[in-house]
């Protein structure tokens, strides 16, 4: 049994003050001239029991106290289960991302802002996994270190922006960035998914140094290609000044990213739409689940009522047998 509130046990202490107090009371008697025609009554139980009844008071009282220490009994013990996984969302944010080869409700969506909702999804579905995110195009970018405020980190991924760093395609500076952020964490698992649309021409680090970096770190780099193959539609303005479409050759290095992927014990992906999009998030959430059984809390069971009660029914017994059965003459 454990105490909720183990101060109140300090009462008890006050429990002896009022019964000196208490019986040093002037109590009513009856004077006889001789005291002669008492020798010979014997003591009946019944006096002695109405000479000590109001003892159950201070029974009544320190029942009180209990009740008001919360006194719980444990049930059981549950069991936590966790992902213990920590994951960093690599985005390319490079002005290629502008390419509006994405359809969302028969609408052109550019690639960047399809992302982002699939990306927000994919964390909504997360739990207990600490996640953070970068942003790189031609250098890397920390938009949220990892975190388990899912909320915060929504906001920050809404922050992503084309133009937010200068332009370029740095996967390998990405990949390294991303890395910083696991390398000293103490998670049971560690997974980057790196996202991109192009070809690394910045940065002074490889995306194969990266990747053996993270090899070497056992961080898994699930690697993402998004958009068309061939050419890719590219937003612009006519003389007009009305919105108008450019075919634009796409240069997206996959074997760059398959290797990344090999290297590291994870998989390459293709996203060419939406669906196919959000599919191999999907997918990456199924294969990312390494379930850590933990010691959660316990269940108790609340013994208050049962000490107030009890305390309840000795007052109430007292005050019906002191006034009927155990009456006292004045």
């Amino acid at each position: 049994m454990t105490l909720k509130n183990p101060l109140y046990l300090i009462l008890f202490f006050m429990i002896p003050i009022v019964y000196f107090f208490y019986v040093r009371r002037k109590t009513s008697y009856v004077r006889f001239s001789s005291s002669i025609f008492l020798r010979n009554l014997r003591t009946s139980m019944k006096s002695v029991i109405i000479k000590h009844l109001f003892l159950s008071r201070f029974l009544a009282i320190a029942f009180l106290i209990i009740a008001l220490t919360r006194s719980q009994t444990p049930v059981e013990g549950t069991k936590v289960q966790t992902e213990g996984i920590d994951i960093i969302l690599a985005i390319d944010s490079s002005i290629s991302m502008l390419a509006e080869d994405f359809k969302v409700g028969g609408k052109r969506r550019n690639r960047l802002e399809v992302v982002k909702d699939v990306v927000a999804e994919f964390i909504g579905k997360r739990k207990n996994d600490r996640i953070g995110v970068i942003t790189f195009a031609g250098r890397p970018y920390t938009v949220c270190p990892l975190t388990l405020d899912y909320n915060w980190l929504n906001q920050g991924l809404e922050r992503i922006e084309i133009g937010m760093v200068e332009d370029g395609t740095a996967i390998g500076s990405g990949l390294a960035a991303a890395l910083n952020r696991v390398k000293n964490t103490e998670a049971k698992s560690k997974v980057v998914i790196l996202l991109t649309d192009g070809r690394n021409n910045m940065g002074s680090i490889s995306p194969l140094t990266a990747a053996e970096a993270a090899a070497t770190l056992g961080v898994k780099v699930y690697t993402i290609g998004a958009g068309n193959t061939g050419y890719a539609p590219y937003p612009g303005r006519d003389l007009f000044g009305n919105k108008a479409y450019k075919n634009v050759k796409v240069d997206l290095d996959e074997q760059i990213l398959k290797d990344i992927a090999d290297k590291t014990g994870a998989q390459y992906f293709r996203a060419t739409d939406t669906d196919s999009l959000r599919e191999i998030y999907h997918e990456i959430d199924k294969l990312e689940k390494t379930i850590i059984e933990d010691q959660g809390y316990l269940e108790y069971n609340e013994l208050f009522f049962i000490f107030a009660i009890a305390a309840l029914i000795i007052l109430v017994l007292e005050i019906v047998l002191g006034n009927t059965f155990f009456m006292k003459l004045p």
